[in-house]
């Protein structure tokens, strides 16, 4: 964003701005010795005090954890086993259907190295199965065209049943959920007489299948969610304005009906394999519930456009079979995600809008947020809820399902033999063969892997010709700040954020019958017909009437004449296609940043980008499967192409979490 450029873009590691905003030389900091010898001897307090506790959070001040000083590669990557159904699958009109219940849970895992203290996390689980919650949650094992039921229960209470607070701080003078103005003021900015702190009271939940293709009952809608049913202050609102309508839409069409603390969706499958994710998107919380753990894989298999048994590297986790170190995994989900860590263990997210150097007056004094940032970037990287793990890998290939599930950090990765030389030089490449939502037309050899946030990449890497016992790296070169789409730009620090996984090459104990990847012939999806019209948008920035406070808020906005309207969440809709119409959809970024652009229910095709005063680009080999998420690069228009095929009450919005909890997000209506 504009007015932030000494944020994050230095490579010094010493005097770079951290990814809380805050200077990380000014912050006390914990050294590697320190870190070693005190790990075993520090317990968590936390913001919450022992599970169960609903304490309220300490004293902001806890001492930061230097990320240099966490040990890398001590323990293994975990690989999400699969979730198990709460039931034997139940006949329906379509085949059988399997149900799931998934609750919401708080409990403490274990992201830092052994020794240091567990994290307080909020996760997935199976209800039924209480030893099945971990971040990121289980594995959804889906077939094309065979339907799942899940219900969805916020069990966010202690052992009193009494409501929990969030496990870190909330703005509540976004646009947001707002339980506390009840059904008149839930989902609505509110108004303040004065500055205030934190919400610290219950946490609304709500789960979108990123991917999905659903009707809009079962979509996730941000203002569907729900409280827990728990003791609740009198006044709140006990869930979202939509929540209601949504539950009966559901029961006339499929004859259920919702409990309160649940909602209970249905996925009909019917689309391309592909790498789905659930995860938390609540109105203006998405950015914090997401980083607290709400977000796990489900991948979709079979159907006419998969490939046959045995022609990719597998196996994947089975249900019923737990494998925490993947050692007979081929096929194994990898989840990146940035967090930044206190020294008792406690996931950080800054709690003042002085983190970013602006010290007030803030709403309702001036136009800022005093808690909102329009960016997060953690200083530690984590992987399948660890802080840079290890996986031993034998000779032969592998397929790996990588999801930048960031909050705002576009990934640029690849695999090196030195986990600190730059500039990067490739030691194997990746094969990529799907991305979003399906197979890529032919695969494609890259040696590096370009995510932004909610992007997925289905790829196969073949260690087949590395000598035993060697190490190889996962690094990034993404910058420690925002990604501008700048080769040259200062990439993450070595030290830290550039660093990702290990691999330790160990001897083949079987033969590989997988196709080697340059021999694989994927499925392609039948291109889109021509389109009935184009939608011109905008993605745009606003900021602050006080100088030098920075962005207050993203916008997106369509054509106006010349010019562009900027729309907020709650204005009418302006995207409404007809139920099979194919459009084409511009996104013009008049801002200095790239932005992942995230349309609900239905999958696209990429077609060019054009900068404001340049020629047209087609889309990069990766890109030309379909997809569901795409980088719109800075002073550029990027085009993509979609059938809307179900009516329906859907969203479209910036996948930066900061950015879409803070107005990046619109309604959009197919069929009228």
């Amino acid at each position: 964003m504009s007015g932030r450029r000494g944020f994050a873009m230095s490579t010094r590691r010493n005097t770079r701005r951290d990814a809380q905003g805050a200077t990380q030389g000014d912050a006390q900091r914990l050294t590697r010795r320190d870190f070693l010898q005190g790990c075993a001897a520090v317990t968590l307090v936390g913001a919450y005090g022992p599970a169960g506790s609903t304490r309220r959070p300490a004293p902001a001040g806890l001492p930061l954890l230097d990320a240099a000083s966490v040990p890398k590669y001590v323990a293994a990557l975990l690989v999400p086993a699969v979730m198990p159904t709460a039931m034997p699958a139940a006949p329906t009109g379509d085949g059988s259907l399997d149900r799931y219940v998934i609750g919401v849970r708080r409990f403490r895992q274990q992201m830092l190295p052994p020794g240091a203290p567990a994290t307080a996390v909020f996760g997935y689980g199976s209800a039924p199965h209480p030893g099945t919650f971990a971040v990121p949650g289980r594995t959804i094992e889906a077939r094309v065209d065979h339907p799942v039921q899940v219900t969805w229960v916020n069990e966010l209470t202690d052992r009193w049943g009494d409501h929990l607070p969030h496990l870190l701080p909330v703005d509540p003078t976004l646009h947001w959920a707002n339980p506390p103005g009840g059904r008149t003021g839930r989902d609505r900015r509110p108004e303040f007489a004065s500055t205030p702190g934190p919400y610290q009271g219950p946490v609304p939940v709500v789960t979108h299948l990123h991917g999905g293709h659903s009707p809009d009952d079962s979509d996730g809608h941000p203002e569907a969610w729900f409280l827990a049913a728990a003791e609740i202050p009198d006044g709140y609102a006990r869930e979202g304005s939509r929540y209601a309508g949504f539950a009966a839409a559901y029961a006339a069409r499929t004859g259920a009906g919702w409990r309160a603390g649940s909602a209970v969706y249905r996925y009909g499958n019917d689309q391309h394999p592909g790498t789905l994710w659930y995860h938390d998107h609540v109105l203006g919380m998405t950015r914090l519930n997401v980083y607290a753990g709400l977000a796990g894989f489900y991948l979709l298999r079979g159907g006419p456009d998969d490939l046959a048994p045995g022609v990719l590297p597998g196996p994947a986790p089975k249900a019923g079979a737990d494998d925490p170190a993947g050692a007979r995994c081929h096929e194994i989900p990898i989840l990146i995600q940035d967090r930044t860590f206190t020294a008792d263990g406690s996931l950080f997210y800054p709690n003042s809008r002085a983190a970013r150097g602006y010290g007030g007056p803030y709403i309702p004094r001036t136009d800022v947020p005093p808690i909102w940032v329009p960016e997060f970037f953690g200083a530690t990287m984590t992987v399948n809820g660890r802080t840079w793990p290890l996986l031993e890998v034998e000779r032969r290939r592998y397929r790996f399902r990588f999801l930048n599930g960031c909050n705002a950090r576009v990934l640029d990765l690849g695999i090196a033999a030195s986990p600190v030389a730059r500039p990067v030089r490739s030691a194997l490449p990746f094969w990529q063969i799907g991305s979003d939502g399906a197979f890529l037309p032919a695969p494609v050899a890259l040696d590096r892997l370009l995510l932004a946030p909610a992007e997925r990449a289905d790829v196969v890497v073949d260690f087949t010709g590395v000598p035993p016992g060697t190490p190889l790296y996962l690094v990034n070169e993404g910058p420690d700040g925002p990604y501008q789409g700048d080769a040259a730009a200062a990439p993450a620090d070595p030290a830290t954020t550039g660093q990702v996984l290990k691999f330790l090459v160990r001897p083949a104990s079987g033969r590989d019958s997988s196709v080697p990847p340059d021999e694989l012939e994927l499925p392609r999806a039948a291109r889109l017909g021509p389109a009935v019209r184009t939608r011109r948008l905008a993605l745009l920035e606003q900021g602050s009437a006080v100088r030098g406070a920075g962005p207050v808020a993203t916008l997106l906005g369509d054509a106006a004449g010349r010019g562009w309207a900027a729309r907020r969440w709650h204005d009418p809709v302006t995207e409404n296609p007809g139920v099979g119409d194919v459009e084409v959809w511009e996104f013009h970024n008049l801002t200095p940043d790239a932005h992942p652009i995230h349309i609900h229910e239905i999958l696209f095709e990429v077609l060019d980008r054009t900068p404001f005063h340049g020629s047209a680009r087609p889309a990069r080999p990766w890109e030309r499967g379909r997809k569901d998420t795409v980088i719109a690069l800075p002073r550029e228009v990027t085009r993509v192409k979609a059938h809307f095929d179900r009516p329906g009450l859907f969203v479209w919005h910036c996948h930066m979490l900061e950015h879409e909890d803070n107005e990046m997000m619109r309604p959009y209506r197919i069929g009228g």
